[in-house]
């Protein structure tokens, strides 16, 4: 079984697209859905959900106006200011939710019992079938964090799912960026191939993606979308995944079928006609195709 991260250094390269075309393009993967802050390869998959479940990051504390006897305790103890303290005196402290980073200092210190510690509900993820393999996706909620257990979460799910059916590839679509969640999206698998763009930003950030999967030792693959748009960088970019021995995958030029396909729920190489970008996209799957299975 082999595991594939499309990732990008930025958003809007067009990962998403990339990857659901991949997803139409193998018959026997798990798709995984990682970029959990801003997920949609769901809006192109359409995904049929069979099983829901409440994600839990962590805890948080709150206080019980009834037992709180205002000792001030946690108020000494909390490192993140947010213990918000009584306006008069006798009346009960509170926790402000989004200072509160879930520590468990006040909980621990608090020797009336009244700070409970509890479970919370950061997001949902989910199981479902879709046209081309099942799929595990998740969305996190609105300004929630533990984005990156989450992310573990949807990878290990989907090796499950690909172990129990025998199926040889996970494809995973990554979170932009080199943060945590990307982190966590690439971690053990066994090539990211990253999506990229012939802009300024698209050039230094790539490199900065790169250096990361340099860093925890993973094969690396380089496309470049709407590679005519600036194809003085998109050449620059050529050398420079020579130079730093990235697999140069391939080019896409800017083609308005991508937008047809998202209007019609649907990837790129699923449109009639045969749009040339369809067939660039085939290309560059062959390239990373061979190079995956060969690792």
């Amino acid at each position: 079984m082999k595991e594939l991260i499309v990732i990008s250094g930025k958003g809007g390269t067009g990962k998403t697209s990339v990857v659901a075309c991949l997803a139409a393009l193998e018959n026997n993967a798990v798709l995984a859905d990682c970029d959990v802050d801003a997920a949609d390869l769901h809006l192109v998959l359409e995904p049929d959900i069979k099983h829901r479940e409440d994600f839990s990051g962590g805890k948080m504390a709150r206080i019980d106006p009834d037992l709180c006897t205002s000792c001030g305790t946690c108020l000494d103890v909390c490192k993140f200011d947010a213990v918000i303290a009584p306006a008069k005196e006798g009346d009960a402290y509170a926790i402000d939710p989004v200072l509160c980073e879930g520590c468990g200092v006040c909980h621990y210190f608090c020797e009336f019992g009244a700070i409970p510690f509890e479970e919370q509900v950061n997001g949902e993820r989910y199981i479902s079938d879709t046209r081309h393999g099942p799929m595990v996706h998740a969305r996190l909620g609105v300004a929630e964090e533990n984005s990156g257990k989450l992310v573990s979460t949807v990878r290990r799910e989907a090796r499950r799912i690909a172990e129990e059916q025998g199926r040889d590839l996970i494809l995973v679509d990554g979170s932009p960026g080199i943060g945590c969640p990307v982190i966590a999206s690439i971690t053990g698998a066994d090539m990211v191939l990253i999506v990229t763009e012939p802009t300024l930003s698209g050039e230094h950030d790539l490199k900065r993606v790169a250096a990361l999967a340099k860093h925890f030792d993973m094969p690396a693959a380089v496309c470049v979308n709407k590679a005519d748009i600036n194809p003085e960088i998109t050449e620059r970019i050529k050398a420079n995944c020579a130079e730093h021995d990235l697999l140069y995958a391939g080019s896409i030029l800017y083609d308005t079928s991508f937008t047809k396909a998202q209007l019609q729920m649907r990837s790129l190489v699923e449109l009639d006609g045969n749009p040339p970008a369809a067939a660039a996209v085939r290309a560059i799957w062959k390239v990373v195709r061979e190079r995956l299975f060969a690792e």
